[in-house]
């Protein structure tokens, strides 16, 4: 394989570069690529890497971060960070998408973390010919090749999943924002404009707005303070002698950091939870960040990092997006001037929101759910497919488990 085969050099004077850098992506998942401007944005001294299509980038800071994926559908002028090491495999030799697969193994990440570790440099990284020197036993092409796109399809379908979710969760909170933000369907009544919802729920918005706390709201809504609204349970670690790893007792939250998309990841279990957050409680980050949102995916002990709300409806739907329109008045309690920004209970419960009439809180609950139902089946689909990948992975690239039919895909052993 070849490594940081070009280098971008100023002179070539692009007029704009798609940038990647090592925080921005995580086992194949780009959070962000950055389009800078020449002459109007400051271009990183750190964006060298040329990236073509289909090219491996790999950090070399802290590999045991993960901070690695396969470059598909890449824009043009793309540049990585000088953090990553550039891979590519000799086309007549091996195939990529298998180098890939290779270096994403478990085992593979905690050998070369270890390497960094026990670097000279200020943090723990690798180099790039430590990379090539690593030894590993290459089937045929065409096999290398199916093992990457077995592999590469369940990525596919993971990320597919989370882009649909997203789409229903933009939706969700689309509605949320047009009724009880922005009331859309109350300043149509007011202007004479259809409000282009079904009668009966028409019917149940306002005509018209009145003053308040909070500025301009819909007649027969109120400004409340949370904790008239929502229950809160505020979270307590439990004793560390309780913790952990082997599924013993209930899955256990500490804070922001457990956070996956709607859904945290499990990271440890505890046997003598102290707090509780019920299924689709929506959780809350109170610690520095603060205002990070997840939802409960079953019942399980929250550390003091977290909160869990449920609107005194019920309505998990309501709840969750509820907090999304509060969010920047959460961020606010980072700002406090303490060591760790936070938010008490006392603080959290004073915050003020509107309450709407209960009937339309029931309609936009009814309305979420089934986008709610989907994303979490989405969820559950999606790791399923990962533990199948995640277990498949070292048998196939270590040839235990072989691929019978490169054409096909079709596996055997």
């Amino acid at each position: 394989m070849t490594i940081n085969d070009a280098t971008y050099s100023p002179k070539e004077a692009w007029p704009f570069i798609n940038y990647l850098d090592t925080g921005n992506i995580t086992e194949n998942r780009i959070s962000e690529i950055q389009r800078l401007v020449a002459g109007a944005d400051k271009i990183p001294s750190r964006a060298r890497r040329k990236v073509e299509q289909g090219d491996i980038v790999y950090s070399t800071v802290r590999p045991n971060q993960k901070h690695f994926g396969l470059m598909k559908n890449i824009p043009e002028n793309f540049l990585a960070s000088t953090g990553f090491a550039v891979i590519r495999a000799k086309d007549t030799v091996a195939d990529t998408g298998f180098i890939y697969w290779f270096l994403a193994q478990d085992h593979i990440v905690d050998y070369l973390h270890s390497i960094a570790e026990n670097s000279v440099t200020a943090y723990p990284a690798i180099k790039p010919g430590e990379l090539e020197q690593l030894e590993l036993a290459l089937p045929p092409l065409p096999e290398q090749r199916a093992i990457a796109q077995v592999l590469g399809s369940l990525d596919d379908k993971i990320e597919l999943n989370r882009r649909m979710n997203e789409t229903l969760e933009g939706m969700a909170r689309a509605i949320f924002k047009s009724w009880f933000v922005d009331f859309d369907p109350v300043r149509a009544k007011m202007e004479g404009r259809d409000p282009g919802l079904p009668p009966d729920l028409a019917a149940l918005f306002p005509a018209r707005l009145t003053a308040s706390d909070l500025g301009d709201i819909p007649a027969g809504w109120e400004v409340k303070a949370l904790g008239d609204c929502f229950h809160l349970t505020m979270g307590q670690s439990p004793p560390g002698s309780t913790y952990n790893e082997n599924g013993q007792g209930l899955p256990f939250f500490q804070g922001c950091t457990d956070f996956g998309f709607r859904y945290p990841e499990n990271r440890k279990f505890c046997t003598a939870p102290n707090r509780i957050a019920q299924p689709d409680d929506t959780l809350v980050s109170v610690r520095a960040p603060v205002g990070d949102i997840n939802m409960a995916w079953e019942r399980c002990c929250i550390g003091r990092g977290l909160a869990a709300l449920r609107h005194k409806s019920g309505s998990s739907s309501f709840t969750y997006h509820s907090v999304w329109a509060i969010q920047e008045k959460l961020r606010e309690y980072e700002q406090t001037g303490t060591v760790f920004g936070a938010i008490n209970k006392k603080q959290f419960e004073a915050l003020p929101v509107i309450e709407p009439e209960s009937q339309i809180i029931d309609f936009f609950g009814t309305l979420a759910i089934g986008l709610d139902e989907r994303i979490q089946s989405n969820v559950a689909e999606s790791r399923t497919l990962a533990a199948l990948r995640d277990a498949l992975l070292p048998r196939l690239v270590s040839g235990e488990v072989r691929v019978g039919n490169a054409q096909s895909g079709t596996l055997r052993g």
